[in-house]
């Protein structure tokens, strides 16, 4: 392989630099600038969206399975090479989350500006969207990596901005006294940063490993030894290896019973750094289930895929059941989440084409639907300045468009046709249904329960009687209606129109499934008749 693979300009470097520099440049601005270092954030984040958009309008989806190819030396006794390069289902993620930044912004424009507390403590405005944007930088390059080495660097950096952002800057709706929250947050923090580091740390074995065994870091190199017959592992070997790099995917995604860092960590965040963990973050663990999971190991892959769909299922209904029995807001929308990523993993280890797309798409809509109901719903929480159901009543009364927001976005949730969870969610279900039957009635208890909270929690919070607390609550402002209806806007869209989005998934679905040498299911005519 050269050095340089791509000698034209490195537009998939730069989706990922751009925010980097730009967090450095914001992190630097004088203490008391601090609307200037908003609008630099914001800015940066519409200028990495631009470039992201560019990415997805280069791709061609018919094309080469890697497109766009970076490849530079970087550590060469060791075989480490910087290479980047996109498929569909990359492209969809470096999207989605190059969209999502400037809302996560956008909404957390005041949720960090100074605030007096006992213990007469500065929130620092700088630091927090210096932090933001510097999670954006690695999680979109994470996406982009075909180097393994590469990738669990991105892996386990990213880790370091989340844990300051998940302590250093909780949510101020807390219940207790000021001791208490900082307690609180940072039980929170440490929680998540142990599981992921513990996952991270089984993983690097599991990457040397690979090392050993095949020699190189890339994909593209590794493929083409298997392929060519110049690479064959020991069966034990390569399912050590699947589970050391399944068992850190699968904390970060987050799959039962590996999930119980999220709903501390969702619970004590602000509501866009909620945003952050569930709809960006965690979907570095799914996505690297598809490229790194089954096209490394794809034998093993098979071998666990019992074990794996038992697990979703239970995510599944686990999930969606300690969703219906929360009090506080944010922690529902935490369980409601772990329901959700137990149907993408169910996609994917479904082994069909349908099941796949579906996980790929639900990816990408679980993170818009989950972005528009927390943000809706931190909204809500900073107006009254509680999390729990039981606090509000009769919001809709006072407040129409925060509450017909909030039920869009919860009816997004529980995947109402026509809104873009539905398809996904649809093709998951088929193409569970199509190879394990039995899974995939399981799997539809998760939607009747998703159905009971979300309308159990709009009932409870926006309708009946006015409460005395919310009767003064003022609506959505003009800052927060930017925030929240671009992503009503594309719930609609994608929920009557998917084709765009399916076209870039599936020929990456299609490539999947001959990594693992699966073909869908032919239906059974003869039973039908």
């Amino acid at each position: 392989m050269s050095e340089v693979v791509n000698a034209g300009f490195p537009l998939l470097t730069a989706t990922a630099v751009l925010p980097a520099l730009g967090a450095i440049a914001t992190a630097a601005v004088p203490a008391v600038r601090r609307t200037v270092a908003k609008w630099l954030a914001l800015l940066v984040s519409l200028a990495t969206l631009v470039l992201a958009a560019i990415v997805l309008v280069r791709f061609e989806p018919g094309g080469d399975r890697y497109q766009l190819v970076e490849s530079h030396a970087w550590i060469k006794d060791f075989g480490v090479r910087y290479e980047l390069g996109v498929d569909g289902i990359g492209v969809a993620l470096v999207a989605l989350t190059a969209l999502l930044i400037p809302f996560v912004i956008l909404a957390g424009w005041n949720d960090a500006d100074p605030q007096e507390t006992g213990s007469k403590r500065w929130r620092p405005t700088q630091g927090f969207f210096a932090l933001i944007l510097m999670v954006e930088a690695m999680v979109i390059l994470s996406f982009e990596a075909t180097d393994v080495f590469l990738f669990y660097i991105l892996f386990e950096a990213m880790l370091i901005p989340m844990y300051f952002l998940i302590g250093g800057f909780g949510d101020r709706a807390h219940a207790g006294t000021d001791e208490n929250a900082a307690a609180q947050r940072s039980y929170a923090a440490v929680k998540f940063l142990l599981y992921n580091l513990v996952g991270g740390l089984i993983m690097l074995a599991a990457v040397i490993g690979l090392y050993v065994v095949a020699g190189s870091f890339s994909l593209s190199e590794i493929a083409e030894a298997r392929a060519s017959g110049q690479l064959e592992m020991a069966t034990t070997t390569e399912r050590l290896l699947f589970l050391g790099f399944f068992f850190a995917f699968a904390v970060k995604a987050p799959l039962w019973p590996l999930h119980t860092w999220l709903p501390n960590a969702m619970g004590e965040a602000t509501a866009p750094v909620a945003v952050l963990i569930t709809a960006v973050v965690d979907k570095v663990g799914t996505f690297a289930m598809l490229r790194f999971c089954l096209q490394l190991f794809p034998e093993a892959s098979k071998w666990a895929t019992p074990v794996v769909i038992t697990l979703a299922l239970i995510s599944i209904v686990y999930g969606a059941l300690l969703a219906v029995g929360q009090r506080d807001i944010k922690r529902l929308v935490a369980y409601a989440s772990i329901s959700h990523f137990g149907f993408i993993i169910l996609g994917i280890f479904a082994m069909t084409s349908q099941g796949q797309s579906g996980a790929t798409l639900y990816m990408v809509n679980h993170g818009i639907s989950t972005a528009a109901l927390m943000l809706v719903a931190g909204f809500l929480i900073s107006r009254r300045g509680s999390r729990l159901i039981a606090d509000y009543g009769g919001v809709q009364k006072v407040a129409p468009v925060l509450a017909g927001t909030f039920l869009i976005g919860g009816l997004a949730t529980l995947s109402l046709p026509g809104l873009a969870p539905f398809v996904s969610e649809f093709l998951v279900l088929v193409g569970t249904f199509a190879a394990y039957p039995v899974a995939g009635i399981i799997a539809t208890f998760g939607i009747v329960l998703a159905a009971l909270y979300t309308l159990v929690l709009y009932q409870r919070t926006m309708t009946g009687p006015v409460k005395a607390e919310v009767s003064a609550m003022p609506d959505l402002k003009a800052r927060e209606l930017a925030v929240v209806a671009p992503l009503i806007a594309l719930l609609l869209f994608l929920g009557v129109f998917p084709k765009p989005l399916t076209d870039i998934v599936n020929p990456a679905v299609e490539h999947t499934m001959s990594d693992v040498q699966k073909q869908d299911p032919r239906p059974d005519v003869e039973a039908a008749k």
